[in-house]
C-alpha cells in the first residue's frame, strides 16, 4: 500500500483500487484550484493505468465530503479567472466522468455546491446516515458551473434537479437516496469509504476490458438516441468478443473453476 499527498489531495492505492482523499479539513476540503487540477492528473494518469480496476474519491474527516469552491481563494480572481477555473472544473471533472473502472463517491461528510458536483461525476455514491447533500450555488448569486445542472437531471430528472437547484436546498442522506441522487446509505456504524471499498472488491477479479465497455455503453445511454446507443451498445460488445478475456470465461465455465481475468 503506497500513500502520496499532493497538492491538497492524498492518493493512495490498495491492491487494484485507488483511493484520492481531499485532505484540507481547515478549509472543509474546498475545492481550490490546485485541488481540482491535482484530480485531473490523478484522472488522466488512471485512464492509462492497465492494473487500475477501481477508484473511491473521498475526503478526510467524517464532517465535510467537500464544502465546494474555496470561497477565500475565489475572493481574489477576476471575472475572467472564474471563467479558467470553469473550464479547469470540466476537465478535471470530466477525466473522472469517463474513467474506464468504476469510481465511488465516498461522502463520510456533507457534500455541497462543487462538493457534490465532483461526487456526480462519479458512477456511484454511496453516504453517510447523518451526511447533507446540495447545490447550493444560487444562495451565493451564481449557478452550479462544474456539470451540476447536467448531471444532476440525468439522475433525478428535471423536476427534482430544479426543486433543489434553484431553492438551494440541503438534504438529507436518506432523501438523498431516495430520490436516486445516492445509491446507498452505509449502516450505522459503518463508514461509507468502508462500503465503497467493498463494492469495488468485486472489480479486483472482474474483466477489465468488459468493465470499460459497459461503462462506456451504458453511459450512451444518457447521452444520444436509442438507436445511437444500441450502435454503441454493439460497438462495445464487438470490443469483447475477441479478447483472451472471454475465451478464458468460456474455460473456467467449462472447467468449473473461476475465471482468471488479465484484460487481454
Amino acid at each position: 500500500m503506497s500513500e502520496e499527498l499532493r497538492s491538497g489531495v492524498r492518493a493512495e492505492r490498495r491492491g487494484g483500487i485507488a483511493i484520492w482523499t481531499i485532505d484540507r479539513p481547515d478549509r472543509a476540503n474546498a475545492l481550490s484550484r490546485d485541488v481540482v487540477r491535482e484530480l485531473g492528473r490523478l484522472a488522466r494518469e488512471a485512464g492509462g493505468d492497465r492494473s487500475l480496476r477501481g477508484v473511491v474519491i473521498t475526503g478526510a474527516g467524517d464532517r465535510v465530503f467537500s464544502a465546494g469552491a474555496d470561497l477565500k481563494e475565489r475572493q481574489g480572481m477576476s471575472e475572467e479567472e472564474v471563467r479558467d477555473f470553469l473550464s479547469l472544473y470540466r476537465v478535471s471533472f470530466g477525466a473522472i466522468d469517463r474513467l474506464p473502472v468504476p469510481v465511488v463517491a465516498a461522502l463520510d461528510g456533507s457534500a455541497y455546491g462543487g462538493g457534490l458536483e465532483l461526487a456526480l461525476a462519479c458512477d456511484l455514491r454511496v453516504a453517510a446516515a447523518h451526511v447533507e447533500v446540495g447545490l447550493t450555488e444560487t444562495s451565493l448569486g451564481i449557478i452550479p458551473g462544474a456539470g451540476g445542472t447536467q448531471r444532476l437531471v440525468r439522475l433525478v430528472g428535471p423536476a427534482r434537479a430544479k426543486r433543489l437547484i434553484l431553492f438551494a436546498r440541503r438534504i438529507s442522506a436518506t432523501e438523498a437516496h431516495a430520490i436516486g441522487l445516492v445509491d446507498e446509505v452505509a449502516p450505522a456504524g459503518r463508514r461509507a469509504l468502508d462500503v465503497a471499498l467493498q463494492w469495488l472488491e468485486p472489480m479486483q477479479r472482474a474483466a477489465p476490458i468488459a468493465i470499460a465497455a459497459a461503462l462506456e455503453a451504458i453511459d450512451a445511454a444518457t447521452e444520444t438516441p436509442l438507436e445511437v446507443g444500441l450502435s454503441v451498445e454493439r460497438t462495445c460488445y464487438e470490443r469483447t468478443l475477441g479478447t483472451e478475456d472471454r475465451l478464458e470465461a468460456l474455460a473456467a465455465f467449462r472447467e468449473k473453476r473461476p475465471p482468471v481475468f488479465r484484460g487481454r
